[in-house]
């Protein structure tokens, strides 16, 4: 909920510590404000409504020291990039100008050689649900041999204003498997990567952050998080 004068309220009855989606719980937000925290804690808004996106880009960032904030219940950001990139910005300025808070965003998607970088910044319409979409990739790559693929993604961070001020990209480079292992949002299960040994559906958030694309992303933008918002490091 937010105030006429546009400085964003949250319900600390909400809150959530980070990693508690990962456990089980059954919250849709992750939110640091209900935890002991010191007055001059910085705040930042994670500009996204997909609950397990926002658990692990909080997980990532937990090391800076952030009061970090789902974005408000009910907004939708029309994604009319060309680039992830461009979605990006386009979803931290809107929800930076909208809560007068520092936003960070984030836009992903998998790449799969085979079928010419398909299917990118349309992952997530890629079909009506991660079933479906994960059943239309298999169905299009088919048997071929050649099942390289990336996880791709940009990070944008936009100040209070509106203005962006830093942005990083992140590649995973993985396989695409003949069919899913373990459970997890989007094509995780369907991704295999060497290095980790398994599915990104498999691997822990310590591998995320290592080898994931949003990992390599987080770790990039880190310096200009910490020095643009004032956190020691």
């Amino acid at each position: 909920m937010f105030n006429p004068a546009g400085s964003p309220q949250f319900e600390s009855d909400l809150a959530l510590p980070v990693g508690a989606l990962e456990k089980g719980a059954p919250g849709l937000v992750l939110r640091h404000n209900g935890l002991p925290r010191g007055p001059s804690m910085p705040a930042l808004v994670i500009a996204s409504g997909n609950p397990h996106k926002v658990a692990e880009i909080s997980a990532m960032l937990d090391v800076v020291g952030l009061e970090v904030h789902q974005q408000p219940d009910g907004l939708e950001i029309e994604e009319t990039g060309s680039t992830y990139l461009e979605n990006a910005r386009l979803k931290a300025e809107t929800v930076a100008r909208l809560t007068g808070t520092w936003a960070l965003a984030d836009d992903s998607g998998i790449e799969v050689d085979a079928l010419g970088g398909a299917p990118g910044i349309y992952s997530a319409r890629y079909g009506p649900t991660d079933h479906e979409r994960i059943h239309r990739l298999l169905k299009e790559l088919g048997d071929s041999l050649y099942r390289g693929a990336s996880f791709r993604s940009a990070m944008v961070l936009a100040d209070p204003t509106g203005t962006i001020r830093a942005e990083a990209e992140g590649i995973c480079r993985g396989q695409i498997l003949r069919e899913p292992e373990g459970h997890g949002p989007g094509y995780d299960s369907l991704f295999y990567v060497r290095e980790a040994g398994s599915s990104y559906a498999l691997m822990g958030p310590h591998l995320k952050a290592k080898l994931g694309s949003r990992g390599k992303a987080a770790r990039q933008l880190a310096p200009d998080l910490r020095r643009l918002l004032g956190i020691p490091g």
